[in-house]
């Protein structure tokens, strides 16, 4: 017997602007309830305490997280001066202090050095696993926790302001992977001092900037109704980066049950370079992500991640 689905086929992107203290998690789990979708997942895990963009995936959407996952990532946070913090931000215990404060010129002539490729160690107080159990919850026992460098990327470290001798806000353009707590442990470090990150707003995803965000207080009283629905993106807005490879019906329809397809190349196509990874698709609705193995004459064209878009992203309401 089929297991009946608990929630409405809803397909699309949500990018909320999440409130301080309410985790990644929670985010979703509102999202989910407030569209009543039967499936959702999120693109780049928030702490509690910042606020901004999280991308949130409904449906089908949550096939392409990982898309908007290797998306560049903008952030402005302040840092605190004169404390160290287990947790390296508001919420843990003071470990350290300084009385040094360093100087506006200071702080700029160091920002260079966290610019590029970087290694950087991963707070404690983190979600990585270490031996099988998260950081956070082995730091929470009581236990010693210092993860591996993990080489990170920072595109942008500038200083925006300097509101008082004991606050900086930065603002930070970087990949994949960096923690800004860490990063303004560092910085302080490298200045002479100790710091912990005092707030922090995620300002972009990939694509996704905080002027489109919507905050659950304002979704929440659009009700269940076609105005709430209006916030979301389409689908494949995750994939606007990703070679698009047009398919027959046929063909589409063969991808869809999971067959591999062979395609004729075109004669100005042959001994080109085509993409690895495509969105194929069928009279310009998206069909699925597809792998791309090249010969002389064909490609041969594997589905990975089957989009299931045929029926509306938005459900009937009254």
């Amino acid at each position: 017997m089929a297991r009946t689905r608990k929630g409405d086929k809803v397909d699309g992107w949500l990018i909320l602007d999440k409130p301080a203290g309410l985790s990644s998690a929670g985010a979703v789990a509102a999202v989910k309830r407030l569209f009543n979708a039967a499936k959702a997942g999120h693109a780049g895990t928030l702490d509690p305490l910042a606020t901004g963009v999280l991308p949130i995936a409904l449906g089908e959407a949550t096939k392409t997280v990982s898309f908007v996952q290797d998306g560049e990532k903008a952030y402005r946070f302040t840092v605190r001066w004169g404390e160290a913090r287990d947790t390296d931000d508001a919420e843990g215990a003071v470990t350290a202090r300084s009385d040094i404060r360093p100087e506006e010129g200071a702080i700029r002539a160091a920002l260079p050095a966290f610019v590029g490729e970087i290694e950087q160690r991963p707070p404690a107080y983190s979600a990585l696993k270490q031996e099988g159990q998260p950081a956070y919850a082995r730091a929470r026992a009581g236990e010693v926790v210092e993860l591996a460098l993990r080489r990170v990327r920072i595109d942008r470290f500038d200083l925006e302001s300097r509101p008082d001798t004991d606050h900086a806000v930065f603002v930070v353009e970087c990949g994949k992977g960096t923690y800004i707590r860490s990063l303004a442990r560092d910085l302080a470090v490298a200045l002479g001092t100790v710091g912990y990150v005092a707030d922090l707003r995620r300002l972009k995803v990939g694509r996704f900037t905080e002027d489109t965000a919507i905050s659950l207080e304002n979704l929440g009283p659009l009700g269940h109704s076609p105005a709430r629905f209006s916030h979301l993106r389409p689908v494949e807005t995750a994939l606007d980066d990703i070679p698009a490879l047009a398919m027959t019906e046929a063909d589409s329809l063969r991808l869809r049950q999971g067959q591999a397809v062979q395609v004729r190349r075109a004669a100005h196509e042959q001994g080109s370079e085509p993409p690895r990874i495509a969105l194929a698709t069928a009279q310009g609705r998206p069909v699925a992500l597809v792998q791309v193995e090249p010969d002389a004459e064909y490609l041969l064209v594997r589905p990975q991640r089957v989009l299931n878009l045929e029926k509306k992203g938005v459900p009937d309401v009254d």
